[in-house]
């Protein structure tokens, strides 16, 4: 009975050694790769890690995952037989990420540890920049800092000017003009026609685009954005325009305490709807109930809906204190599927809260057939 119990213990001893010898193995030349110090403008650095299969079986590699997006990777993707050779080709784009970089790359494979890390690092020496990097928006010859001058906040009482530089990397001058320009907008360039470039220069004249914006012209409230035509050498192309946005508020600052104390107040009952799963094609529909609890009339002075989403006026856009009312906000699930996050912003008087956000948000799933 002794001699039966050893005799399967070796058995069994000897079955998991040879499943173990019987396994595909992954012995890499090296694990690390150090590219040393490059200039940025040297373009793509690439390592080739090799691998031998030590083992007595095919190895597989089934996946190799990179971190951050920033190297692309090649492998050897048919099964690599006992003694046979593979390779992890790891590359790195230094463009625009001037410094030190330290990458690591996953390999995933049939072995008995499946999973391998490797990694490469060196660093990047920035490149001189140039004049397309200051000026990186094109209209043709023409280079913009920017196509879209943001205002941020503008007061309905405010007048703000901002500019934006721009160059002639053309050798031909090019006058500039503007279309479309709205009445709260004033827009001018100066030189109003610049000079090209001379033999042997990078660029031609430099110029500013100065933008002024009304905010009592504009005459409405919340995030307004506005397109102008730029007209090159009088050749006007849909692509060449400018974008001006500002967010509209009221100007509270000039308000005592006395009068903030006696100010208007909107509170509502839930700022959130969540409609929970519904099907595609059917809405959902909320009255977000509200009350001045201030102590002079609340003036409601827009309701703006996302995408997908409608919401009514009250009855009444003046609500006296004590009063309450309510917004209807109606969600259609028409062409959507999926997780939904809708926002109704709600403008007042109230200089607590000028701006109010209420979401709608819940789940449209696709209708049975």
């Amino acid at each position: 009975m002794k001699k039966t119990g050893l005799l399967l213990s070796f058995l069994i001893f000897s079955f998991v050694m040879l499943a173990q010898t019987q396994q595909p193995t992954m012995s890499w030349d090296k694990s690390s790769h150090n590219f040393g110090t490059f200039k940025e403008e040297d373009g793509l650095q690439t390592a080739v890690f090799t691998f031998t299969n030590t083992g007595s079986t095919p190895l597989y590699v089934t996946n190799v995952k990179a971190s951050c997006g920033c190297t692309a990777t090649d492998y050897t993707k048919e099964p690599v037989q006992p003694g046979a050779k593979g390779f992890v080709k790891a590359t790195y784009d230094p463009k625009n990420r001037p410094g030190k970089f330290n990458k690591s790359i996953t390999v995933t494979s049939n072995t008995e540890n499946p999973t391998t890390l490797l990694r490469i690092e060196g660093e990047v020496t920035p490149r001189e920049k140039g004049i397309e990097d200051f000026y990186p928006k094109a209209f043709g010859d023409i280079r913009l800092k920017t196509s879209h001058l943001a205002f941020t906040k503008v007061f309905n009482n405010q007048v703000v000017t901002d500019t934006i530089g721009i160059v002639n990397m053309g050798a031909e001058p090019i006058e500039i003009t503007f279309e479309n320009v709205p009445e709260h907008i004033t827009i001018s360039v100066s030189p109003k026609k610049l000079a090209g470039k001379k033999p042997n220069e990078a660029h031609g004249q430099l110029g500013v685009i100065t933008v002024t914006y009304d905010g009592a012209k504009k005459n409405d409230w919340g995030f307004s954005m506005d397109r102008i035509d730029m007209v090159l050498n009088g050749e006007k192309q849909s692509q060449n325009r400018l974008s001006v946005s500002a967010t509209i508020e009221e100007d509270f600052s000039h308000l005592t305490e006395e009068e903030l104390a006696n100010s208007p107040k909107m509170v509502f009952e839930k700022t959130e709807f969540e409609f929970g799963t519904i099907k595609a094609g059917e809405k959902a529909t909320n009255n977000f109930v509200f009350t001045n609890t201030g102590k002079s009339d609340l003036i409601i002075r827009k309701i703006k809906a996302s995408c997908g989403c409608t919401a009514t006026n009250p009855e009444k856009m003046v609500i006296k204190p004590g009063e309450s009312s309510h917004i209807t906000a109606t969600f259609s699930s028409a062409g959507k599927k999926g997780h939904q996050n809708k926002t109704i912003t709600v403008i007042t008087n109230d200089p607590s809260q000028p701006s109010i956000v209420l979401k709608v948000t819940g789940e449209v799933e696709e209708a049975s057939n």
